[in-house]
């Protein structure tokens, strides 16, 4: 990449901003007393003001004090300003109210050699990429939420299916039907199942990169990026080392492949699932089922399941999981929430932390109290 060429770019957009010197005018308690403006208020994200002026311009960043990341001088036609990331936000801080105007020329300026310099700043990003230097975004608290909000309205209206299964409504006295009431509640509990076995795979899906980290399966960001655009079944795999939670391997991934082929392919499938022969038999499904006793599942045309089955089995899975090696990776993961930090697989963090779940507690709380305190900036 030629930086040089966006270094000059975002030079000239910024022009007459440049770094302060002997000859810039201050007030000697601009440091202290600086005023947000209300320009400043529509400048864009912290980061990207910060890679900007430090790590493309080489702009002087006076550190962090008491409420406040970052400070960054400037000079805009021989008088001081400063480029601030505090608590409530980034913004353009001045010396009086007289300023305002010329904040407003500095936000815009800044913002144009933002929009400027975006390769740059994608360079920056592949680069972190490849020295592992991030951290993963961890939505697992959201997603197991969602895949038990639908897994408790599933067994809810199971519940009024089973009571209704008793009744039955006689034509003649000799033809026996379930009431209508049923075969609707029927309906509604198997798209309710289908849910929450969507659920459970997206939920997974994002679960299992962040316990291939904490148990250092894969440590650097390319591995990341690689596991991330990997099947299901691939990242199950770098995951799951205990032997009990193998045995779910099969099933889990022949209910996950039945449902995503059903839902993915507008419920058609993808093997001719929904075509049926002509034959001197009839209609006759191009997918013939041989295995209707063994399998939880069978698509032809339609998808019919033993929902119940299907469900308990995904419970069990979780169940298992959580008394499994895996059990101090999940406190962190879903008991916490944390942010997963990448260098911490290699460097020994999580290897210490994942000999117990008591330790592994101890060291969630002491990460959430440095994440608190750089949150609140209380350096």
């Amino acid at each position: 990449m030629n930086i040089e060429k966006y270094k000059e770019n975002a030079l000239k957009i910024l022009f007459p901003i440049k770094q302060v010197d002997d000859n810039t005018k201050a007030n000697e308690k601009l440091l202290f007393f600086a005023e947000r403006s209300d320009a400043g208020r529509e400048i864009q994200d912290y980061y990207l003001v910060y890679f900007l002026f430090v790590n493309l311009l080489g702009f002087k960043d006076t550190g962090r004090s008491e409420k406040l990341a970052w400070s960054i001088p400037i000079d805009f036609n021989g008088k001081a300003f400063l480029i601030e990331h505090r608590k409530m936000g980034v913004g353009v801080f001045i010396q009086n109210k007289e300023d305002e105007e010329d904040a407003k020329i500095i936000t815009k300026k800044i913002n144009g050699a933002i929009k400027s310099s975006r390769p740059y700043f994608h360079h920056l990003a592949a680069e972190a990429i490849k020295s592992s230097e991030i951290n993963i975004v961890n939505n697992n608290g959201y997603l197991f939420e969602r895949f038990n909000y639908f897994l408790n309205l599933y067994k809810s209206e199971n519940k009024k299916l089973e009571k209704l299964s008793k009744e039955r409504i006689s034509i003649d006295g000799t033809f026996v039907l379930g009431s209508k009431n049923y075969y609707k509640i029927r309906q509604s509990t198997k798209w309710l199942a289908i849910s929450t076995i969507e659920s459970f795979f997206s939920w997974t899906e994002h679960l299992f990169i962040h316990l291939a980290i904490l148990t250092q399966k894969i440590k650097t960001g390319e591995e990341v990026t690689k596991l991330i655009d990997a099947e299901w079944k691939t990242k199950f795999n770098t995951v799951i080392s205990d032997d009990m939670l193998k045995e779910y391997y099969i099933e889990l991934l022949m209910i996950r492949n039945q449902v995503r082929n059903f839902v993915a392919h507008g419920a058609f499938g993808k093997d001719g699932n929904a075509f049926h022969f002509h034959s001197g038999a009839g209609a006759v499904p191009v997918m013939m089922n041989f295995n209707k006793t063994k399998n939880r599942f069978s698509f032809q045309g339609t998808l019919e399941f033993k929902d119940n089955e299907v469900i308990c089995l995904i419970e069990s899975f979780i169940s298992d999981m959580n008394s499994s090696n895996l059990k101090p990776a999940l406190t962190y993961t879903q008991g916490q929430g944390l942010i997963t930090i990448l260098p911490y697989a290699s460097n020994g963090m999580y290897e210490s932390a994942m000999h117990d779940n008591d330790i592994m507690e101890k060291f969630c709380d002491h990460l959430q109290g440095i994440f608190d305190n750089s949150a609140n900036m209380d350096w």
